[in-house]
């Protein structure tokens, strides 16, 4: 019960998600000179999934927050995965690379935000009206997942338009494991 109450709320969430971020998002991926990601939370563990998959995919990634990541510069991308779009951490990291001149996108449940407001794109997941109370899916969950199933497919359409084959995404997996 509880599993076809989640797949059909993911389902529901992806179903009124843009057909057309695949290609946009894809484009601004491929525009970067480097790529950075942050998120918070439960969202913070959705950004690193897909700063590994981005790398896999043979992107230069870097997590905010991590003692290596270097310093943003003029032309890179600043990913912002926030469901309100409102977190007083990521506002601040926004802001900061916004004055440095980088490129800002939110991935988020709500299209008008702080973050919004900054952001050069926004990726809405899902309508705002689908948010809110779901049974069985408390904090953030409805979010956080539609998010990561949505991230997976876009890596999906990434490897098939460049011809990436497993193979060789399995040779810039960790290896130190």
């Amino acid at each position: 019960m509880h599993q076809q109450l989640i797949i059909d709320k993911i389902s529901d969430i992806l179903a009124a998600t843009d057909d057309s971020y695949d290609e946009k998002l894809t484009a601004i991926l491929d525009d970067a000179s480097r790529i950075f990601l942050s998120g918070a939370g439960r969202s913070g563990l959705v950004t690193r999934f897909f700063a590994m998959r981005l790398m896999h995919s043979g992107y230069g990634v870097n997590v905010v927050g991590e003692i290596v990541t270097p310093s943003i510069k003029k032309d890179d991308l600043l990913i912002i995965i926030s469901g309100s779009g409102e977190t007083e951490q990521l506002i601040a990291y926004t802001k900061r690379a916004k004055e440095i001149g980088a490129k800002i996108v939110l991935i988020s449940a709500k299209s008008d935000s702080s973050i919004g407001d900054l952001a050069d794109a926004v990726f809405q997941i899902g309508s705002s009206e689908q948010y809110g109370k779901v049974k069985g899916m408390p904090m953030g969950t409805v979010f956080e997942l539609s998010t990561l199933l949505f991230l997976e497919a876009l890596i999906s359409h990434v490897i098939h338009q460049k011809g990436i084959l497993e193979e060789v995404m399995r040779t810039r997996h960790a290896n130190l494991e």
